[in-house]
């Protein structure tokens, strides 16, 4: 197949502003050039015409904003190799781009994979694998009483000098943090977050109901993994969980395995925030497409059980969730359309991290990030800025 200039023909396209029952798509040096029906489409003598049959959906290929690692391989290893790994494989569940999320750790080991995961984002992506948009800084400004599977020992009160020199190290590539607002200078720093175009995003936080407020009135957009690592809903306390339902302000992020989040409550969400709110991720960990057994999270053992990530008291630790996996969760969870679905798992993300110019959907002019889904939400093939990734 000419990779430069090739054409996908008689698939139904969720594009950005219609769905096109038996459409076609046109691609040109990783560009999105032409989308339209079928009925119209003349090939040209330099295309080539991808092989499909018309049982297959095109989508925009999706973004997880908060992902450790997959097949053995974690940000924090702070290799080239563990990226080169996690950016090989991710294609496969149709991640065609996503943030390398750091963990609560010792301030060496933080700047180590830091430094690795921005120049491996500057100087070492391959055609044909998931693009690393920029980093996500999960900790360590956050609550110990919250820390979930974060490693206690090494939780910080927030420090901007400190990010300032994190961020420094890391070629300006952190995109967003995780923190705890209601701790010491924690409005603070999601106020200088807000003014560098950086996404402040409340989680593994205890904080109250005026909490988050004060956070939203300073800048805060977004929160981490919705009910996980929170203060939860109570009816005299609506806590960060009540909070991220009633502040349109704030996207949350939802982990949709059925483990972290009781699909009733994934639906609670759903209804509350509508497709505009939420953005799915994975959390996943190393484990991810590996067998049962045990793994390395941020120098914890984690125990991987039929799906299930936990610590040795139980606690929940990551996930081993696969996107295209919770984007037929999601879909099962609440009902909704595969539109809607598409949104939380394209365009939030997108938006909420500023690429939706370039990502997130498709429209002519942006990356020729796609995948073709079968009728039951497996990845045929997955395009990453328009080279074929993976294929069954």
């Amino acid at each position: 197949m000419n990779e430069d200039s090739f054409v996908i023909d008689h698939v139904r396209i969720y594009a950005e502003d219609e769905t096109i029952s038996n459409g076609y798509i046109r691609v040109r040096d990783g560009k999105i050039v032409d989308v339209g029906h079928s009925s119209t489409l003349t090939i040209d003598s330099d295309e080539s015409v991808f092989p499909v049959s018309d049982s297959l959906s095109l989508l925009p290929g999706m973004i997880d904003v908060h992902i450790h690692g997959v097949s053995g391989a974690d940000t924090m290893d702070a290799t080239p190799e563990a990226l080169d790994t996690i950016t090989r494989t991710l294609p496969s569940e149709g991640t065609t781009s996503f943030l390398a999320t750091t963990i609560t750790n010792e301030a060496a080991a933080i700047e180590k994979a830091l430094d690795n995961a921005s120049d491996f984002l500057v100087n070492h992506q391959k055609p044909g694998n998931a693009e690393i948009l920029g980093i996500h800084l999960e900790g360590p400004f956050i609550n110990n009483v919250r820390a979930g599977a974060q490693p206690s020992d090494a939780i910080q009160e927030p420090n901007i000098d400190l990010f300032k020199k994190w961020n420094k190290l890391a070629r300006e590539t952190i995109k967003l943090v995780t923190l705890a607002p209601e701790l010491d200078r924690g409005v603070e720093m999601v106020r200088y977050l807000s003014k560098k175009g950086i996404v402040a995003s409340i989680g593994h936080s205890d904080a109250t109901h005026e909490q988050v407020k004060l956070a939203v009135d300073n800048g805060a957009t977004h929160v981490t993994h919705l009910y996980n690592g929170m203060r939860g809903l109570h009816h005299r306390e609506p806590g960060v969980a009540g909070a991220a339902l009633l502040f349109g302000e704030l996207r949350a992020e939802i982990i949709a395995d059925g483990y972290h989040v009781r699909p009733e409550m994934i639906d609670l969400a759903y209804r509350q925030k509508t497709d505009e709110g939420i953005v799915l991720i994975t959390d996943s960990m190393r484990a991810k497409c590996l067998k049962n057994g045990s793994y390395d999270l941020g120098g914890q053992d984690v125990f991987v059980q039929d799906g299930k990530a936990v610590l040795d008291n139980g606690t929940l630790a990551g996930s081993v969730l696969k996107m295209n996996d919770a984007l037929r969760n999601i879909q099962e969870f609440t009902g909704c359309s595969l539109e809607s679905a598409i949104k939380m798992a394209a365009e939030n993300p997108a938006r909420q991290i500023g690429v939706y110019d370039r990502k997130g959907s498709i429209a002519v002019g942006k990356d020729a990030d796609l995948i073709l889904l079968d009728n039951q939400g497996e990845i045929f093939a997955t395009f990453c800025k328009g080279v074929l990734s993976e294929t069954k």
